[in-house]
């Protein structure tokens, strides 16, 4: 088996029913399981997983993990997967015809860490190619990567104490960096990420901040590189940052939900509410653990 593409899933049946859809028409693929990881669904996805068994030609993997830990799920996934390759992709993607076959052809030399273009799109309906604002950095991104199992497995994989949102596939990515492994990006390994206009409540967006806060200080606690405290902000320029804002989120919060306001206003109103919720909780949390 060349690789294993590890979904992590909860509560998201009929998206992972149609990510199940894209690997089906893959092209030029090579040999490739998926293993579907079960983070603790109430929903019809075991039954998706059970359908995807008589309808695609690949095998299907199905682990179940309660725990809500992303970490946990994707260590589970890791731990069944027969690949040499492990590919990560979230539930909520539809992947392109040659998705895994770019994945393969990257790895065409030494021990590498694949990531690839992500196109949030608003429905299935859109799919553009990648173009220049789609590149990213990141060392590692579960949405659209691939390495080594091996690699992972000597690594001890994801650190499960990253119990909230955020953080824990960089770090691990920071990990795997130093064990040699290279990153590469690959334009051709390219997928969609649907994300429906609206989807996303500011309320669910403002937990989610928090939580990246919080764990960005484990992050830090872990490993107080420059590299580490500059990517998650934990620098003295940016925690002065929090003396400022924290007086303002009221003010971004009431913009941001004024729908007299125009959409444009709201949208930035958000963003800056977002990025000062994590900025002041981030100062929070370091300062409490000082």
């Amino acid at each position: 088996m060349r690789i294993s593409v590890i979904i992590a899933t909860k509560d998201r049946a009929e998206y992972l029913d149609r990510a199940l859809e894209s690997l089906g028409k893959q092209i030029g693929a090579p040999s490739f399981e998926v293993v579907v990881v079960d983070n603790g669904s109430t929903d019809a996805t075991p039954q998706v997983v059970e359908r995807a068994r008589t309808q695609h030609a690949f095998e299907v993997v199905y682990v179940f993990e309660e725990r809500p830990n992303r970490g946990a799920a994707r260590n589970r996934g890791i731990a069944v997967a027969s690949g040499y390759l492990a590919a990560f992709c979230d539930d909520d993607v539809y992947a392109p015809p040659g998705w895994l076959a770019a994945h393969d052809a990257a790895h065409d030399s030494g021990k590498l860490i694949v990531n690839g273009p992500i196109i949030n799109v608003p429905s299935y309906h859109e799919r553009p190619k990648p173009v220049l604002a789609n590149y990213s950095r990141a060392v590692l991104c579960t949405c659209n990567v691939s390495m080594p199992k091996a690699a992972l497995r000597a690594s001890g994989g994801f650190d499960e104490q990253f119990h909230l949102y955020g953080w824990e596939d960089t770090e691990l990515g920071v990990r795997l960096r130093r064990t040699g492994l290279r990153s590469k990006f690959a334009w051709d390994a390219y997928i969609w990420h649907i994300k429906p206009a609206g989807e996303a409540t500011l309320e669910s967006e403002m937990r989610k901040a928090l939580e990246k806060a919080r764990m960005a200080v484990r992050f830090v606690q872990k490993d107080p590189s420059l590299r580490v405290r500059t990517a998650t902000g934990a620098h003295p320029v940016n925690l002065l940052r929090a003396k400022v804002l924290e007086p303002l989120l009221p003010l971004y919060a009431g913009a941001a939900t004024d729908t007299r306001l125009p959409s444009a206003v709201r949208a930035l109103a958000r963003s800056q509410l977002l990025d000062g919720i994590y900025t002041v909780e981030l100062a929070r949390a370091l300062h409490s653990q000082a």
